[in-house]
């Protein structure tokens, strides 16, 4: 696997990846700002799903469970640019600025094709190719100035970048719910759910009577056999997307849970 990650500031950097495929699973701790230079990516969040291409320029808010996974496409590498806009920047962004808050979902939001901020992306590319150090007061501009196109382009995005809220206690069941294919730390999951992680188990075992481990699996099987029963997917194309890390142990669960394996239930005109 080839993939290679160049920083010119601890908050931009140039990201490579020259393979057939990478999955990951993220919960950004920051609002990421990503541009693509080549390549795709699938992006897989609790209630929508999103395919991004070269030229596609997309932000990815903070806090959001999300699986991404990663192609190179047409013979070029899987290529993107990205700015952390930082809680510390933003704060420092917005000290002076009132900014009125509205009641609007945190959700991906995309700006493809737009020429400032293309034109803000392109102009750093000469930077990744210098051998000196990138001087950081370039860096803070570059990245003031992606906040100044957003928020020109964008009526909503205050609410976005401004909101510097943690998460508070929420209804775990719900959560869990929409959330049980995303294969993350129970640390994280239980910040999100504005819990401890004793907390957040102790609950847990309170709402399911049953493990967090035991539970997301049995959830994570049946979403895969309705993938295979009612979307006619392959076995390949399911088990990332729900949660596991590798194929074989997929089938292991699979096969042990329902008695017969992915491909014979991808197979099958109905479920069993």
């Amino acid at each position: 696997m080839e993939f290679t990650t160049q920083y010119i500031s601890p908050d931009i950097k140039l990201s490579c990846y020259e393979d057939k495929l990478f999955k990951t699973e993220l919960m950004f701790d920051h609002h990421m700002l990503i541009w693509f230079i080549s390549g795709e990516t699938k992006i897989i969040q609790a209630d929508a799903e999103y395919i991004f291409k070269a030229g596609d320029i997309f932000l990815i808010p903070r806090n959001q469970l999300t699986t991404v996974i990663n192609y190179p496409k047409d013979g070029l590498p899987h290529k993107t640019v990205a700015m952390h806009l930082t809680m510390e920047r933003l704060k420092q962004f917005y000290s002076g600025i009132d900014v009125v808050h509205k009641h609007i979902a945190s959700k991906i939001r995309r700006f493809s094709d737009h020429p400032l901020l293309e034109s803000c992306f392109t102009s750093l590319l000469p930077y990744f190719d210098m051998k000196d150090t990138f001087p950081a007061d370039i860096a803070a501009l570059k990245i003031t100035e992606a906040i100044s196109i957003l928020r020109l382009i964008d009526k909503d995005i205050d609410t976005v970048l401004a909101n510097f809220e943690e998460p508070g206690k929420i209804d775990l069941v719900s959560f869990m719910e929409k959330n049980f294919m995303f294969n993350m730390p129970m640390e994280k999951i239980g910040y999100l759910t504005g819990r401890s992680l004793t907390t957040f188990k102790r609950d847990f075992k309170k709402a399911f009577n049953t493990t967090p481990q035991k539970w997301l699996t049995q959830k994570r099987l049946e979403l895969a056999h309705y993938q295979f029963a009612e979307k006619k997917k392959k076995p390949i194309e399911v088990y990332y997307e729900v949660g596991f890390e590798n194929l074989s142990h997929f089938s292991y669960a699979f096969k042990k849970h329902f008695g017969y394996s992915p491909s014979e239930a991808a197979g099958q005109k109905t479920g069993r």
